[in-house]
């Protein structure tokens, strides 16, 4: 063990010594920097922007293009990146973390790194908690890079299209993590390439990089549309398949469960719905409700499937029978069959697009990030992002003073014990911060100080512009703030005038949150730049932490102390140490809470890149889409064939071939048994084949020029693709919901999750392609029709 641990610091501090050598040189040029007029420096950016073009790395490039930002901010904003602020950046420029002391210039560091990085025009991300603190630091930074002629762009979530592309566009963009995943997504739901806002995402530093890679990866952004229709289309539907007669209208293949309409049936469809043609593409959401009405109809039975209770529809489980209480049937099947029994038709949301923030954060070619505390989460950022975590020192040593952790019998008796020592400190004007876990006992301790009659400002985190006033100037003498332990990250306490002579900013915790990295940015809070400071937590028996861990250890040690008095108190480091492996066993179950989350998303994640790259190989098509739609044709016939052409060939089902063929190919009268008899598998479905080829080459001749077939294919192809993934994002949602049961049978719940996504996956494949060949197919070509 004690060789592990010599391991651990000696390369730490091998790497410390390896970022100073690059610190050295960049150092070495500050001089011949300092020497160039305003023009010249400014001109550094074009010649490095040339030689980065000629084939030079940005890794070649640092030592210089470092020392000329750092020349420019000393320029232009007045300060001058210290040697620990260069070896942050080089960390930041090489994608890992800078864990940098609060107060220590997080902002200035990223400076080098941001410059460096734009350099290759390929975009660099500054990513923020929130959106005041892009604006605010775009505006203060965006002067230097100006100044250096780099383009700045900010993206708001109150932006127009057109307002995103102009921001992404820039040479550096500033942005919060979730505005940047849901323009992600948002653009991979576009028809036009000329829609997208995003360009290919090359290099991100995030700000707070524990907060939103951390803290935030268990939360999914998620867009959700209405469901593909209205309650009145769904009763409308099944007005209409309740007119219907079995054979004559439709047919059912009661292997596969699938129902179609014959070609007298679809001649009803458009007398009944006024229509052309069905299976025009805008007609995509209605033939969708008609499928689904008719397998409400004539393929779920009540009782067996389903039953209706109290007005409304349940599902029973086929294989223990019982009723699957809350779950509903997916794709718009539940609505079917409330419209077929006649029972209110609920509305819902479908998720049309999501993605968890472990997942898109790691698309990024680099990603890099900074922030006072991730020590305590080395292990999890090494794991999931491959982002090793590398502590810079501090430019002055920390002269903040914190003292082991006092403990009390119960809430009131610590909340007292704080109250004493605010009224102490603020008496002699010391300013004040105290920290707490929860919005209620901000508001609690709040009443307390308004009783004894100290003026305070109390944050809960609600409104960021007045939140980093408040925190900006908590350092002032006789300064007293109350916040949520996160409130006012990313903005600097600064001392006022004589309060470094009363001992600094105090910071008070009236509790241990769970993660020890909360607690250390509540500490770091003060002591920023070798300020003098004093930190202090109080503890109760009765806090969450203490009653969910080692709470009965501790009160035994109370009781052998004889401490029993209401306001008896214990200071020692055993407490502080006994709680810190509380939370080090509450980190650790957290961790395996978001590496369970993000194996199950990875399922989702392969998934979705095969439909978004495919997706997005259709919308960028310029010349046609034949070799695309083509083979899907064909492998929509061969699965049909061979499900029907099973063991001998007097088994073969020749007429659910013949009856695939005319409701999805050919016209009703086209074909016959006969024509397929004496034919082999592959003989099969080299005819059929033939036959679709022939109705694509008649729509091509329809369509006279290349364009409307272009635009034809790509209608077809994206309608259908993403009516069925919008759908199977559900389906998926709702298997990882109830997949944990198969843990009671010796399954293992996430191979089960990933086998059983997988053959769903497929499926849509399969049910995809089977669509956009019968709506290709059996679409009329009129010219007026407008796409």
């Amino acid at each position: 063990m004690a060789n592990f641990l010599r391991t651990w610091i000696e390369s730490d501090t091998r790497e410390l010594k390896r970022l100073g050598k690059i610190a050295d040189k960049v150092q070495a040029h500050a001089d011949e920097m300092a020497a160039l007029t305003d023009a010249e420096l400014k001109a550094k950016t074009t010649e490095y922007q040339k030689r980065y073009a000629d084939g030079e790395t940005l890794d070649a490039l640092l030592p210089e293009a470092f020392a000329t930002i750092r020349e420019a901010d000393k320029r232009v904003l007045g300060l001058y990146p210290f040697r620990v602020q260069i070896m942050g950046s080089i960390v930041l420029h090489e994608g890992n973390i800078a864990e940098m002391r609060t107060g220590e210039g997080k902002t200035l560091t990223a400076t080098m790194a941001v410059y460096l990085n734009a350099i290759s025009k390929k975009g660099v991300h500054v990513v923020t908690v929130n959106e005041y603190l892009s604006a605010r630091d775009a505006s203060e930074m965006g002067e230097v890079y100006n100044w250096l002629g780099l383009t700045v762009g900010v993206n708001a979530s109150d932006m127009t299209p057109d307002e995103k592309r102009a921001a992404y566009d820039a040479d550096i963009t500033y942005s919060t993590n979730s505005e940047l995943g849901f323009d992600y997504l948002r653009d991979n739901m576009v028809t036009d390439p000329a829609e997208r806002s995003q360009r290919p995402l090359n290099f991100a530093i995030v700000d707070e990089v524990d907060s939103i890679l951390i803290d935030e990866a268990r939360t999914p952004l998620i867009i959700s549309g209405p469901s593909s229709g209205t309650t009145a289309l769904y009763e409308r539907a099944d007005r209409f398949v309740k007119t219907l007669t079995a054979k004559e209208d439709y047919k059912v293949d009661l292997e596969s469960k699938t129902i179609s309409l014959t070609d007298t049936g679809i001649n009803k469809a458009e007398d009944f719905f006024n229509l052309e043609n069905l299976y025009d593409s805008e007609n995509t959401a209605l033939t969708h409700h008609l499928d689904q009405s008719l397998r409400a109809n004539y393929i779920m039975l009540k009782d067996k499937d389903y039953v209706v209770a109290d007005n409304e529809v349940m599902i029973v489980d086929s294989f223990t029978g019982r009723i699957m209480d809350g779950r509903r049937f997916s794709d718009g099947l539940h609505q079917a069959i409330e419209a077929k029994e006649h029972v209110e038709i609920q509305e819902e949301n479908k998720t049309m697009a999501n993605i968890t923030y472990q997942n898109f954060f790691r698309m990024y070619k680099k990603l890099s990030g900074m922030t006072g505390t991730a020590q305590t989460e080395r292990e999890e950022f090494r794991e999931i992002y491959n982002m090793e975590v590398i502590s810079i020192p501090t430019n002055k040593p920390v002269a903040r003073v914190d003292e082991p952790d006092l403990l009390y019998p119960s809430l009131k008796s610590k909340f007292d014990a704080v109250v004493a020592l605010v009224k102490e400190l603020h008496g002699k004007g010391q300013p004040i911060l105290i920290g707490t876990v929860a919005v209620e006992t901000s508001e609690y301790l709040a009443h307390l100080l308004d009783v004894e009659g100290i003026a305070h400002n109390v944050l809960n985190a609600k409104n960021h512009a007045k939140e980093a006033e408040i925190i900006a100037n908590a350092g002032q003498r006789g300064a007293v703030t109350i916040a949520t332990n996160m409130a006012g990250r990313g903005t600097d306490i600064k001392l006022g005038p004589g309060v470094a002579d009363l001992g600094g900013l105090a910071v008070i915790g009236t509790e241990r949150h769970e993660s020890r990295r909360i607690d250390n940015q509540l500490r770091g809070r003060s002591g920023r730049q070798g300020d003098q400071g004093f930190s202090q937590f109080f503890l109760s028996l009765e806090d969450d932490l203490m009653l969910r861990f080692g709470a009965e250890r501790i009160k035994r040690l109370m009781d052998r102390m004889n401490l029993e008095e209401e306001n008896a108190v214990i200071k020692n480091r055993l407490i502080t140490h006994s709680v810190e492996s509380a939370q080090k066993r509450v980190e650790g179950n957290n961790y395996d809470s978001r590496k369970n989350v993000l194996q199950y998303d990875d399922v989702m994640r392969e998934q979705r890149e095969v439909i978004y790259r495919e997706r997005n190989q259709i919308i960028d098509e310029e010349t046609g889409l034949k070799d695309v739609l083509l083979p899907m044709v064909k492998r929509t016939i061969k699965r049909v064939v061979d499900a029907h052409t099973l063991g001998k060939v007097e088994e073969w089902n020749l007429q659910a071939i013949i009856d695939f063929a005319t409701s999805v190919i050919v016209k009703e009268d086209a074909l016959t048994e006969t024509d397929l008899n004496g034919k082999s598998k592959d003989e099969i479905v080299d005819f059929l084949y033939q036959k679709a080829l022939e109705i694509y080459d008649e729509k091509e001749k329809q369509l006279y020029e290349a364009e409307q077939i272009l635009e034809f294919e790509k209608v077809v192809i994206l309608r259908v693709v993403d009516s069925h993934w919008t759908d199977h994002i559900d389906t998926m949602d709702q298997l990882r919901q109830g997949i944990g049961l198969r843990g009671y049978g010796q399954l293992n719940p996430l191979v089960e999750y990933q086998t059983e996504g997988f053959r769903l996956f497929e499926e849509m494949i399969a049910d995809i392609e089977y669509d956009v060949t019968r709506l290709f197919m059996k679409a009329e070509i009129r010219q007026n029709l407008t796409m």
